[in-house]
């Protein structure tokens, strides 16, 4: 059975809530170039990192071996996507404490 990388990807961003922060992600990379929001730069590196890891051709087992030559690419987007949606929440409730600073605390209801 041969897995595309883009089969792969799909599957690695099933992490709940990942295209419904896309977003958000784009106001968080905005507001901290911009110097307001403040983040580590390990949390912007590994996405960065591994989104250029897997789109690279160059990996370190090779694709041409079925199933396992795709697994590098998804233990990557493993870990570097709830690393990125982890980050994204923070900053989403600090989005929300800036619009309304009377908030002190919140708790995300499914």
């Amino acid at each position: 059975m041969k897995y595309s990388r883009f089969k792969l990807a799909q599957e690695a961003i099933k992490h709940k809530g990942f295209l419904q922060k896309i977003p958000a992600t784009y106001r968080m990379f905005k507001y901290w170039r911009s110097g307001e929001y403040q983040m580590k730069l390990i949390d912007v590196l590994v996405p960065a990192l591994a989104l250029i890891y897997v789109i690279s051709p160059i990996d370190f087992i090779p694709d041409f071996f079925p199933f396992i030559g795709a697994l590098d690419d998804l233990a990557i987007l493993a870990l570097a996507i709830p690393m990125l949606m982890k980050e994204v929440d923070k900053f989403l409730f600090w989005e929300s404490q800036k619009r309304n600073p009377e908030i002190q605390d919140a708790e995300i209801v499914e």
